[in-house]
């Protein structure tokens, strides 16, 4: 009964979409409008507006690492552990994904994924954070840099603590990641991708 609590609980706060509520909060267009019509950090910024960027990337990933962080607080009064934790993860994670106020249409999950990997650990989250900085930085692009945390947080996971059901939850929003950046790939290897801060776009299929 608890693990059913805890699903839910963790699906509904990730079912919060920080790009659509600060976008329309600030009077701008609604993300799924324009660029790449993800309602995530990366998109909003093509809007022009830094603000409402870095407050989406915040929002976003408080709400994975609330998530996560209730469970591990308050779950070992109720004889809840890893597995709970593991499933907080993947259910906020699934819940940002396909959101059930925003007819499951959500954003790919990378400044979620960060909250939940900084609320399992600190040093995790950290170690995947500088990953994404680093290839961002480099080369200019946020997706790349996703693919590239999203290789390697499973990896510092299993290095810094061993295999463990939390790593496989890890694992699973690797693999969920992945899944959500398939027109990324494609277009990563097309050479069409756009870079971190190009300006915005009318929506269309594969921008």
């Amino acid at each position: 009964m608890y693990n059913l609590f805890v699903a839910v609980l963790a699906y509904l706060i990730g079912s919060v979409s920080f790009a659509v509520v600060v976008s329309a909060s600030m009077g701008l267009a609604d993300p799924r409008s324009y660029g790449s019509g993800n309602p995530g950090a990366t998109n909003v910024l093509r809007s022009g507006n830094k603000k409402a960027a870095i407050l989406t990337l915040l929002g976003d990933a408080f709400k994975g690492w609330l998530a996560v962080w209730l469970v591990a607080h308050y779950g070992p009064r109720f004889g809840l552990g890893d597995a709970a934790i593991a499933l907080a993860a993947i259910a906020v994670f699934l819940g940002h994904l396909y959101p059930v106020f925003f007819r499951f249409q959500g954003g790919k999950g990378v400044a979620t994924a960060a909250g939940v990997l900084l609320a399992i650990h600190p040093v995790l989250g950290g170690a995947t954070v500088l990953t994404w900085l680093i290839v961002a930085f480099f080369f200019r692009y946020s997706s790349l840099a996703a693919l590239a945390a999203a290789v390697f947080a499973p990896l510092y996971d299993v290095f810094m603590f061993g295999p463990n059901v939390i790593a496989l939850a890890v694992l699973g929003m690797s693999l969920l990641l992945f899944w959500r950046h398939r027109s990324n790939i494609s277009k990563l290897i097309a050479g069409t991708e756009s870079r971190i801060g190009d300006k915005k776009k009318t929506a269309e299929s594969g921008q």
